[in-house]
């Protein structure tokens, strides 16, 4: 280490280091995000004497599995192992809980991770609507009322565990953008300190996912993220025809020779790579 920083455990009282730290890397995340966050898991923070927070990882667990997230590091103290020694706490942690850790790479953490025992599995793509862009979305079909009882038991199928409590966050957060087709789907929102997030978006098929993502669309203002899964090139092309414009691509990856959890077809838009 060329630098003296100490590890500890990331509480409350680290919120507003934190959203410090997602700031200045450029990332959407706000401070109720990591609030959220900090109430579904835990994590690790790397600071120096005087009390910055240089570095840290969550762990979000969910049943048998648990996401590995916020693995950030400040640019001035970046390519001093920080981000690769919190990483592995977080792994030997969820190994000795027996949970499978997964996680979204961006193309600049990938290989980071590969080195560490992750392997691909699927992918998906976000794209922004640019704050200014003016595009007209349809509001017809999808209900605000939740049947949740219904609901969650396709979610769980999608993402391979019960993940209530972070759904039904989401759906306080952002309620007007909190919609379903009966049994079929749903789409839920959140905001951010960049741009509104339309996610996650689960559906029994294709159509009913893109009547989703359409009524979700008209009930928010840009900027808005969008992240569509690369099994539908359909939502991709059709948001794209609309204005919004590709960002980056993401990749789901997974610890070990595990398959990833859940039924990668009945998920559209994820929640974010963050939250899964």
């Amino acid at each position: 280490m060329t630098e003296s920083t100490k590890q500890h455990a990331l509480g409350p009282e680290h919120i507003g280091r934190c959203f410090a730290l997602s700031r200045a890397a450029g990332w959407n995340q706000n401070e109720a995000d990591w609030r959220l966050m900090l109430t579904l898991g835990h994590g690790w923070g790397l600071s120096t004497p005087d009390g910055t927070l240089v570095a840290s990882t969550l762990v979000l667990p969910y049943g048998r599995f648990a996401w590995i997230s916020m693995v950030l590091v400040l640019p001035a103290h970046r390519r001093k192992g920080h981000a690769s020694r919190l990483l592995r706490v977080a792994i030997a942690d969820l190994r000795e809980r027996g949970l499978l850790p997964v996680l979204d790479a961006t193309p600049a953490g990938r290989e980071v991770y590969r080195q560490e025992g992750f392997h691909d599995t699927w992918t998906f793509k976000r794209f922004v609507l640019e704050k200014g862009v003016r595009t007209l979305f349809s509001k017809k079909g999808p209900d605000p009322f939740f049947r949740w009882d219904r609901l969650l038991p396709l979610d769980a199928e999608a993402f391979g565990a019960d993940r209530e409590v972070l759904l039904r966050d989401l759906q306080r957060r952002l309620p007007a953008a909190a919609l379903a087709l009966g049994e079929s789907g749903f789409v839920l929102g959140r905001d951010g300190r960049e741009a509104r997030q339309l996610g996650p978006l689960v559906a029994r098929d294709e159509a009913t996912a893109l009547a989703l993502l359409q009524s979700g669309l008209a009930a928010v203002q840009p900027p808005v993220y969008v992240d569509i899964v690369d099994h539908a090139p359909r939502l991709q092309e059709w948001v794209q025809a609309r204005g919004f414009a590709f960002q980056r691509p993401f990749t789901r990856m997974v610890h070990g020779l595990a398959a990833a959890p859940g039924n990668e077809r009945l998920v559209y838009c994820v929640a974010g790579p963050e939250l899964g």
